[in-house]
This record gives C-alpha cells, sequence and structure tokens, in this order.
C-alpha cells in the first residue's frame, strides 16, 4: 500500500513530464513555422545576378563604354562586372569568358577578337549563359545579339571622306590589330567599296596585334618604304594616336593625310593640330548602357526579353563625323560623358 508522499512524488514527476513534453511540441511548432518563414523570404528576395562586359583591349576607348554601364547601373541598382584582356589576345579573351561561365554568371556581353575562331569557346558560353556581343559580331556563333556600329556602312563613311581627300586619286595604306577581327573586316571592306572607282590603290596593309610601339612602328615603316604614299587610315581606337605619333616624329604632317575611327584623345589631338584629316566615332556610350540593359533584361526576364530581341538581331548605335570643325565641341561633349563613371 502506497503512502501518500509516494503518490505526490508520483504526481510531480508525471507533471514534470508531461511540462516538457508540452513544450517540445511547441518548440518543434515554432521551429516549423521559422522554417516555413525562412523559405517564403528566400522565394520573394531578389535575385543576385551577375553580369559581365568583356572588352577586346585594355584601350581608353572603353572609358566611354564603362561610363555607359555606369549609368545603366545607377538606374537599376545591377552590378556589371568589366573585364578587360591586358594584353588584347585571343587566349587571354578565351580564358576570361570560360571563368566568367563557369562562375554562374548569368548574361555575358563580349567583343570577340578573332570572332571565327573563337566560335566554339563562345558557344560554350551560350550554352551556360545568356550571350551577346558589341563592337565586333560573332553571326556564326549562338549569341543572343548583337550591339554596336553597323562597321560595313562605318567603312564606307570613312571611305567617303577618303574619296573627299583624294579628289584625284592615290595610293594608302591602312593599319589594324587584326584584320580577323568582325569589325576590322567589314570597316575594310566598307572602306574597298567606297574608293572603289576613284583611282585610289591600297598599297599595303599592316596589322600589330595590339601592340602599341608596333602600331606606331608600321606606319613609321610604310611610309619610309612608300614616298609616294598619299594617305594611311587606321581601323581600330589606338591606331589614331600611333599614326598622329609617327606623322608628327617623321614631319610628314600635311604631306600625308590621315583618316581613321573612333575618339582616343590622342586622335583628336591630332585632328586639333591638322595631322589627322578626320576621323569616324563610335557611340562607346551606348555600347556600355545598351549591353548593360540588354544583359539584366534577359538574365531576369527570360523568354520575354529573348521575343523583344530584334528580328535582324542588331540593335545599331550609329556613327558621327569629326573633323577639326567639329573637334572641339566633341571633345568638350566627351569630357562630360567621362564624368559619368
Amino acid at each position: 500500500m502506497y503512502t501518500p508522499i509516494k503518490i505526490n512524488r508520483r504526481l510531480s514527476l508525471m507533471t514534470v513530464l508531461m511540462l516538457a513534453f508540452a513544450s517540445g511540441c511547441k518548440e518543434g511548432g515554432s521551429k516549423e513555422v521559422s522554417t516555413q518563414a525562412a523559405t517564403k523570404d528566400e522565394a520573394t528576395s531578389p535575385k543576385v545576378v551577375k553580369l559581365a562586359f568583356v572588352t577586346n583591349n585594355a584601350a581608353e576607348f572603353w572609358k566611354i563604354a564603362t561610363a555607359g554601364i555606369r549609368k545603366y547601373e545607377r538606374e537599376s541598382k545591377v552590378q556589371v562586372d568589366i573585364k578587360m584582356p591586358p594584353n588584347g589576345t585571343t587566349g587571354e579573351q578565351n580564358e576570361i569568358l570560360e571563368n566568367l561561365a563557369s562562375q554562374g554568371y548569368h548574361a555575358i556581353a563580349v567583343s570577340p577578337i578573332a570572332p571565327s575562331d573563337q566560335v566554339p569557346v563562345l558557344d560554350k558560353v551560350a550554352a551556360k549563359s545568356k550571350l551577346i556581343t558589341f563592337d565586333s559580331d560573332a553571326p556564326k556563333s549562338k549569341r543572343l545579339l548583337y550591339i554596336g556600329t553597323n562597321n560595313y556602312e562605318a567603312g564606307k563613311a570613312l571611305g567617303g571622306e577618303i574619296v573627299k581627300l583624294l579628289p584625284n586619286g592615290g595610293k594608302m595604306a591602312v593599319f589594324v590589330g587584326t584584320l580577323s577581327a568582325e569589325n576590322a573586316k567589314q570597316r575594310f571592306q566598307g572602306i574597298e567599296d567606297a574608293i572603289k572607282g576613284h583611282k585610289i590603290e591600297i598599297v599595303d596593309k599592316r596589322e600589330d596585334n595590339t601592340d602599341r610601339a608596333k602600331a606606331r612602328s608600321n606606319v613609321e615603316d610604310i611610309v619610309n618604304a612608300h614616298s609616294d604614299l598619299n594617305l594611311v587610315a587606321g581601323l581600330w581606337s589606338y591606331n589614331g594616336p600611333a599614326i598622329h605619333a609617327a606623322l608628327e616624329a617623321l614631319g610628314k604632317k600635311g604631306q600625308v593625310k590621315a583618316a581613321v575611327f573612333d575618339e582616343e584623345d590622342g586622335t583628336l589631338d591630332g585632328i586639333a593640330a591638322g595631322t589627322i584629316a578626320v576621323t569616324v566615332v563610335q557611340k562607346p556610350f551606348e555600347f556600355g548602357y545598351q549591353s548593360a540593359k540588354w544583359m539584366h533584361e534577359l538574365a531576369t526576364k527570360g523568354e520575354a526579353a529573348i521575343k523583344a530581341i530584334p528580328k535582324d538581331q542588331v540593335v545599331d548605335t550609329g556613327v558621327e563625323i569629326i573633323d577639326k570643325s567639329k573637334v572641339a565641341e566633341f571633345k568638350a561633349n566627351l569630357v562630360e560623358l567621362k564624368k559619368a563613371q
């Protein structure tokens, strides 16, 4: 027969166990609610979008494109990582692209250095990320869109200026980083078509593989080799400053005319000094801004963004012709653009 004291002890023990069990149930329920809340938070939290803009070299030209990117970043609260192959080689650019694709970037914009040769790499990247091109296109690849200049028409525009500079015909030479780049090929073709029938002969063309010292020495070598040379043309942005420096050093200002592309400081200085007659400028600010915008939309809007791509898969940003009469105003506008970085 149990004593009352023993009964009370048993009741107390049972009470403690029941309270502990109830507390455990409450704790479990609390964890479940907490987990559901966390899942809900994860579902509604904004997606971290990884975007990258890969140039074809580290030229001054890309500072203006960077300003366009920064403007879009401020407007849309996204980040775009800018990558520049330091020596402008295909190998460097391929390594950058492959690294970005392996790191889960949602969209990548690139200016291919050698588009035809890079198709296998570009297609690998396109399989993992939304891929677009700017400045230099790779139409044979699986890129979704090209943003930039219609380089054939830009070449024709420069060719038209060359015809004006050589109304009676003459001899000219062409300089570029590499003619295998799509933009270089198209510009060169545009120049050839524009000068056809005007007794203008292209006596030489030289590549420098983005080596700035070679870009200048190429000009000096050709001008020295052709005493009857009338004009030199530069197809890439840094070729203008190289031509300006070479002609000044050789004392050929005014004797050998120059027509180039893009708006590097050395080119604009050459126009102001009268060493370079004219440059056809692109709109690199738009390269950056439009590339950032399209990458962001392709990464976040999916099929709706793909349907919005133009049928020809091209966004033409246009060109402008700058000569001595326009250079001062253009330089002032350029300073303002660069401030937007």
